[in-house]
């Protein structure tokens, strides 16, 4: 039997630029509980990418959108042998998937403040380069070696 759905949960909208997304994005950043912190990382990446003469948000939903992965690897157990089945990636952790390799690809640079290399990285991925673009592309690799097995899907 399968486990019940959880209640989706309701967003506050971003306090400086109602988006529900970049709140979103905002708690992933944050860590032990300080959100005052991620906030002003995240909107002094903002205005960064604003000096560069990009619009911030439309820069941000850019990068989130080349970096959201359309396929993944799921393990699965057939006949005493595993299998790594391509699988489609629902919304949700496509979106947490994202959120966590802008982050993770910002949080790796070394030598410069948190929101320049989040900035930094968000251009990037808006162009389709950078580190996080690169784990997409490798887990799009993994899903079209795997395709022989997609009919063990279920």
């Amino acid at each position: 039997m399968r486990r019940p759905l959880k209640k989706q949960r309701v967003w506050r909208l971003d306090i400086k630029y109602g988006s529900e997304t970049l709140t979103r994005f905002i708690n992933t950043l944050m860590w032990n509980g300080k959100k005052d912190v991620a906030r002003s990382v995240v909107y002094d990446a903002l205005a960064e990418i604003e000096k560069s003469g990009a619009n911030p948000l439309e820069t941000f939903e850019a990068a989130l959108r080349n970096v959201s992965p359309l396929m993944e690897v799921r393990s699965r157990r057939v006949g005493g042998a595993n299998y790594q089945v391509p699988r489609e990636v629902p919304q949700n952790r496509r979106l947490a998937l994202s959120f966590r390799w802008l982050i993770n690809a910002a949080r790796n640079k070394k030598g410069k403040p948190m929101a320049e290399k989040l900035a930094n990285e968000l251009l990037l991925a808006a162009k389709n380069e950078g580190d996080a673009i690169k784990k997409k592309d490798e887990m799009h690799r993994m899903a079209d070696a795997n395709k022989a097995f997609a009919h063990f899907a279920w």
